[in-house]
């Protein structure tokens, strides 16, 4: 069997391509690092020749509104016409939770929209929905950050392990389609402010933590169960497993 992993070369698909290869399955890493643009389409067909599974992490090079949807649609659906053209069996994708709860979020717009383009193609498929990283916390900070004081709305927050998720996203390219979504999620529920301030405080980030419920999201306002699944797949990886690898690197 021979699967591809589309952005194989990124976080989380060098992952999913290690896990599989180890598996002993041939597996090809299809990134612009090797000759594959899912946008023009350039070295697709080639790519997928013979495939029987095609994994997609890749992710859009911009967050901005515009940008994220072209790059989700024109993607997508050269990625599923080349597998219609090669009897592609199973389409992976990986995607996020809370697609369908943040319709002011541009980002998350053009998730759907992905989500859409492969639930309407006529092969079989699976979509991973992974909460937040933990990768991603820095970043979350710096982006509700306002005249020094970061504002974050107290909702429920499962962030995961990268790791967690390359595993998830690896069994479900080898099993049987769902032709649905499935969900996988940390180990642990937080508040977001909570971590957040957790985080910053292990950091020595002096900025200081305020917990707004109107505090927007990328630009979506949250309800207390916008981030996190109703069901999934729980990882094993803990907040503080991950931050102490973090801290120790930093000291290193």
């Amino acid at each position: 069997m021979k699967i591809v992993v589309i952005g194989g070369t990124g976080r989380i698909g060098s992952k999913v391509v290690a896990i599989l290869r180890e598996s002993g399955i041939r597996t090809i890493a299809a990134s612009l690092d090797t000759g594959v643009n899912t946008l023009t389409g350039d070295g697709l067909a080639g790519a997928l020749t013979g495939a029987a599974v095609v994994v997609d992490v890749s992710n859009a090079p911009s967050f901005e509104d515009g940008p994220a949807l072209e790059f989700f649609k024109t993607s997508t659906q050269n990625i599923l016409t080349a597998e219609r053209a090669e009897d592609v069996h199973h389409h992976v994708a990986l995607s996020v939770v809370g697609t369908d709860r943040m319709p002011e979020s541009g980002y998350m717009r053009a998730k759907l929209a992905q989500e859409k383009l492969i639930e309407e193609s006529s092969i079989p498929y699976s979509i991973v929905h992974a909460t937040q990283f933990f990768d991603f916390v820095p970043e979350i900070a710096d982006a509700a950050t306002v005249g020094g004081t970061v504002r974050l709305a107290p909702v429920l927050f499962q962030p995961i392990a990268t790791d967690d998720v390359a595993s998830a996203v690896a069994e479900v390219a080898v099993s049987t389609p769902v032709n649905g979504m499935t969900a996988v999620a940390g180990p642990e529920e937080f508040r977001l402010d909570g971590l957040i301030r957790r985080y910053l405080e292990a950091t020595h980030d002096p900025r200081p933590v305020v917990a707004d419920p109107h505090a927007r999201y990328f630009g979506a306002e949250l309800e207390q169960r916008t981030l996190v699944p109703d069901h999934a797949t729980l990882g094993t990886v803990t907040f503080g497993e991950w931050l102490s690898h973090q801290l120790a690197r930093a000291t290193a």
